[in-house]
């Protein structure tokens, strides 16, 4: 299979399509890796880097485990196979593609039924409580879709999944899964990571049937506040970057195949 049939217009923007497959990659293994997968299903995709009317997606019936960086299709924003070869996944589409197309911001789009977010999912009120300075640091990112249509094999439920995320990064979806977005790669694991931490944090602290401890009004508002304004940065580089870099780092000693 091919690395890059699309053609790059300079090395530039090969070099980048090249990190960004597999940046990709290595998201769907350490996705693997997390317990974050789901047999075949679920999706990972990217914007092809310096193209405005497609993105990376992985051929149905491919593992998590057994994703490389030449494996991605490229398919456009109307679902048809532009570069690569295999079978475009519908639901992945019809989700992802308009999602791509209509937030700025989702140059990355991962969408998984992941346990603990699922399960958070699924209860009559799935808010992201304030009980501590990582649960704050997602829900204020947080948008939530109140309601499951059924499989989304329409691109009409991407569209309504978009309005609903509007400026958010992390979307919890009733009776179903847990969807980010990011500018790239790394923002879109990352928040994906730290959503599953604050989805089984929470429900350990419910398991126990002792009451929780609620940060105060002016405490929350302080923590989110300081999130937002003077969050520090290192060496200029988000902690995302930071944090997917170090887990790249992992995966390498581990399974560095994932780089073909």
């Amino acid at each position: 299979m091919p690395l890059e049939t699309h053609a790059a217009p300079d090395l530039a923007i090969a070099d980048q399509r090249r990190q960004a497959r597999i940046d990709l990659a290595a998201a769907h293994r350490l996705a693997v890796m997390h317990g974050f997968h789901e047999g075949i299903f679920n999706h990972f995709t990217l914007r092809v880097p310096g193209a405005e009317d497609r993105y990376y997606q992985i051929p149905f019936g491919l593992h998590w485990s057994e994703v490389t960086a030449s494996c991605f299709m490229e398919v456009g924003y109307d679902g048809s196979l532009l570069a690569g070869e295999g079978h475009v996944e519908r639901s992945a589409y019809c989700i992802h593609a308009p999602m791509h197309r209509l937030l700025p911001n989702a140059a990355a789009v991962f969408h998984t039924h992941m346990p603990y977010a699922s399960a958070l999912a699924r209860l009559e009120d799935p808010q992201i409580l304030p009980i501590g300075q990582t649960e704050l640091g997602t829900s204020m990112n947080t948008a939530y879709d109140d309601i499951y249509t059924g499989p989304a094999f329409d691109p009409a439920e991407g569209e309504r999944l978009a309005g609903v995320v509007g400026n958010k990064t992390v979307l919890m979806m009733a009776n179903h899964g847990i969807a980010t977005v990011g500018r790239s790669v790394a923002e879109a694991y990352d928040r994906l990571y730290y959503a599953e931490r604050v989805a089984q944090v929470q429900l350990y602290a419910m398991w126990t049937n002792r009451p929780l401890k609620m940060l105060p009004k002016e405490v929350v508002d302080h923590t989110i506040s300081t999130y937002r304004k003077t969050a520090p940065r290192y060496g200029d580089r988000s902690n995302a970057e930071w944090h997917f870099d170090a887990l790249k780092r992992i995966l390498d000693r581990k399974e560095a195949d994932y780089r073909d």
